[in-house]
């Protein structure tokens, strides 16, 4: 009677097992694209919300200063050289609008899915376009203002992590503090809510280069949700500021 019962409790949990087994692995299979994962909505309108560094980023400061980036000698050499009629130069225009320093300069964004695995981020000053892959299987062969962006989903923190190489050298501010093309920027994209059941945008941006900076400059830079686009106004980079 034992064996018997011992029996029909196998049978009953293998059948029930095997019932239940199709949806346990239908469960447990992750999304098939990134646009399926996110666990945050980044898409739509921005405008830049200047809460730290007005002085630096509102205004043109003089040559030479660079104060609250850790640049090494090299670095505060190549800043205090800097030649203000060079940068009117075509080649040159769009040094202070590369990505590690982009996301600093006043203006809006419009951020959109370019395809399910790849998130798309305008912006109207200097009208730049970053490229964030989330499964990139080739990069571009020559250097850009943009460079090669791999993003994945911070799934704990509910946040994008983005990191960028392969990039033209560049100014972290317009008054020709450099960064080089050796440098790596990774960024983390977050969402705040704001009273009124606004968003914040806050991107933590984190540059290293070994040419220019003695350590990590890591800034913070916010942007408010916009209910839509219609003070979106592209600006090329041939615009002075």
């Amino acid at each position: 009677m034992t064996r018997r019962c011992a029996s029909i409790i196998i049978v009953v949990v293998l059948v029930t097992g095997g019932a239940l087994a199709p949806r346990l692995i239908r469960a447990q299979t992750p999304p098939a694209t990134a646009r399926a994962a996110a666990p945050i909505d980044l898409t739509g309108y921005w405008v830049a919300f200047v809460t730290e560094d007005w002085r630096f980023r509102m205004i043109l400061p003089p040559r030479g200063d660079y104060r609250g980036v850790p640049l090494n000698a090299r670095g505060r050499q190549a800043a205090d050289a800097w030649d203000p009629m060079a940068d009117a130069m075509p080649a040159n225009q769009c040094r202070p609008y590369g990505a590690a320093a982009i996301m600093r300069v006043p203006g809006r964004l419009r951020i959109t899915w370019q395809d399910d695995n790849t998130l798309r981020i305008e912006t109207d000053a200097g009208t730049q376009t970053r490229i964030l892959r989330f499964n990139p299987t080739t990069t571009v062969a020559t250097r850009t203002w943009q460079g090669d962006s791999t993003a994945r989903w911070d799934q704990p923190n509910r946040a994008l992590a983005v990191t960028t190489r392969n990039l033209l050298p560049g100014y972290l501010r317009r008054n020709g503090v450099p960064y080089s093309e050796n440098a790596k920027v990774t960024e983390y994209f977050d969402l705040a809510p704001t009273p009124g059941n606004g968003e914040l945008l806050i991107v933590t941006t984190v540059v290293d280069d070994p040419t220019y900076l003695a350590r990590r400059f890591i800034v913070s830079s916010h942007f408010k949700k916009e209910r839509d686009g219609s003070k979106w106004s592209p600006i090329p980079c041939s615009a002075r500021w």
